[in-house]
């Protein structure tokens, strides 16, 4: 195991140095292997070292002694990062006295771009029995859908399979405690595909959503988490222009300001949005009303925007997505099987017939 550092203070670099023999492997060979290789004990120290305050670039697995904390922004970057395993064993990430949003971000999942302009994902990055006091955030071309690479490539026909392409696949955060401090938990950025979180806590509070799951992304799933984080005014989870998601056993405590909307961003940005909010499937959840539900906001809404933004743009030269039509296309989601306790049934808004929405009960 080596540790790099520039005379510049970029961030700690972790790589697992490999046997020449698994170096000289196939790439097919490689590729089969399940989890990276386990970080040496020098290296494991240098994660615990708590004098460091460089953020840690993670290209090994890495089982953590029990009850650590860590104050030190973890990235999994790359094709580097792949297959990598972090297991906190019950130990806490926490960013939460970081001044902005990046550095309150403690999990960063992302791409990486190589000098001769080609995107390399993480694939298989998996994060587990942790406490995070901050946000996770993973992505491909750009943060959010609003960005440079974003906007460039929208204006090609084929946006969503290059953005799709490019961006990190099969993260999994699994049984985690994300404690909000002002942003969203967790994001799940434009083109990321089958990133799951599974049988964790969302509590704290934020100013936006407690998920957000943006443009051209798809196939995520959100299954057996209980969010009990309060937000100022908008809904819980945000699909904005992402398909064939699957948001299943959870509880929503007292969501008054939404639960699960969808809905596409025309245009916001300049970035034209191509895909659709379609195919997903809300089923099984539960939806717990501490007060009046008829007052919330709805549990489930199917087409939020309508494509009423100020941001809306059609471009004659670019005909398809957004800048074809503003509106939203919320179609053959499925929606079943949740339950409204305190609420009612109207709760659960759609603006289109090719939805399916049936056996959701108020109690």
């Amino acid at each position: 195991m080596s540790l790099s550092r520039s005379a510049h203070k970029s961030p700690l670099v972790l790589v697992a140095i490999l046997s020449l023999p698994a170096l000289c492997l196939p790439t097919e060979a490689r590729s089969q292997q399940k989890t990276a290789a386990a970080c040496d004990q020098s290296t494991v120290s240098s994660i615990l070292d708590p004098k460091a305050t460089e953020a840690i670039y993670l290209t090994c697995s890495v089982t953590l002694p029990k009850n650590t904390a860590i104050h030190r922004n973890i990235i999994f970057e790359g094709s580097a990062a792949s297959k990598v395993t972090l297991d906190c064993n019950g130990g806490t990430i926490d960013a939460s006295n970081g001044h902005s949003r990046m550095e309150k971000t403690a999990v960063i999942v992302r791409s990486k771009r190589t000098p001769d302009g080609r995107w390399e994902p993480p694939q298989f990055v998996t994060v587990k029995n942790c406490t995070i006091n901050g946000f996770m955030r993973v992505y491909g071309l750009d943060e959010n859908a609003n960005g440079a690479n974003m906007r460039a490539s929208s204006m090609r026909p084929d946006h969503t399979e290059f953005a799709q392409a490019s961006a990190p696949k099969r993260t999994s955060f699994l049984n985690v405690s994300i404690i909000a401090s002002g942003g969203a938990p967790l994001y799940i950025g434009p083109g990321v595909t089958w990133t799951t979180l599974a049988n964790s806590k969302l509590s704290g509070n934020t100013s936006g959503t407690a998920i957000y799951i943006d443009a051209e992304s798809g196939r995520n799933s959100i299954i057996n988490n209980v969010f009990s984080i309060k937000t100022r005014s908008r809904e819980l989870i945000a699909i904005d222009g992402s398909t064939r998601n699957e948001i299943t056993g959870n509880t929503f405590e007292d969501p008054v300001n939404g639960g699960i909307f969808l809905y596409r961003n025309c245009g916001e940005g300049g970035v034209i949005r191509h895909q659709r909010p379609d195919f997903n499937v809300i089923a099984n959840n539960k939806f717990i009303y501490a007060g009046d539900g008829a007052k919330a906001k709805p549990a489930v809404w199917l087409g939020s925007r309508g494509g009423k933004q100020k941001f809306c743009f059609s471009d004659p030269q670019h005909p398809f997505g957004s800048s074809l039509s503003p509106m939203d296309f919320a179609q053959k989601n499925t929606v079943e099987s949740n339950r409204l306790v305190g609420g009612n049934p109207q709760l659960i808004r759609s603006s289109d017939q090719s939805n399916i929405i049936r056996n959701n009960a108020a109690n």
